[in-house]
């Protein structure tokens, strides 16, 4: 399939990991379960505050991953959203010029007209050709509603 055979989806659009979310909540569940079960079953020497900083030190992990496992890309009629586990990126579709995914990077990469290059980590490499897919229906979306030139 060409890239040029995908069509633009309907708009508002989220282009989300598969398993970068199923991994990082999965973990995530399974940490909070084992801090809980530790605070609970902690032997006599251990008190009070010593079960609290475990619960604590569980829910600190889980919120990192949850960090990881909220990335992704969305689009609208105004422009883009790139979520990545620190930063929120949001351009306007004149912004944006394309987006490339080659196969030895971890996820695709946004080209904007200021120069940036933001990483999209929603959308993985690991995840192929559903990846591979999103990419094109990302760039479909970049060629119907950008104003940047056309590139090949």
């Amino acid at each position: 399939m060409s890239p040029e055979s995908v069509p633009p989806p309907e708009l508002p659009v989220v282009w989300r990991p598969k398993m970068g979310r199923i991994v990082p909540y999965g973990f995530a569940a399974a940490i909070v379960l084992g801090a809980l079960l530790m605070a609970v079953f902690l032997p006599p020497p251990f008190t009070l505050v010593d079960k609290i900083a475990m619960v604590v030190l569980g829910g600190l992990i889980a919120g990192v991953l949850h960090l990881l496992g909220r990335c992704r890309v969305e689009a609208d009629e105004r422009g883009i959203t790139v979520v990545n586990p620190l930063r929120v990126h949001r351009y306007e579709w004149p912004e944006v010029l394309g987006v490339t995914l080659t196969q030895s990077e971890p996820w695709a990469k946004i080209d904007f007209a200021d120069g940036a290059t933001i990483g999209a980590m929603g959308l993985q490499g690991s995840e192929k050709d559903r990846t591979v897919r999103q990419v094109r229906e990302l760039a479909a979306l970049i060629r119907e509603r950008g104003e940047a030139e056309e590139t090949r």
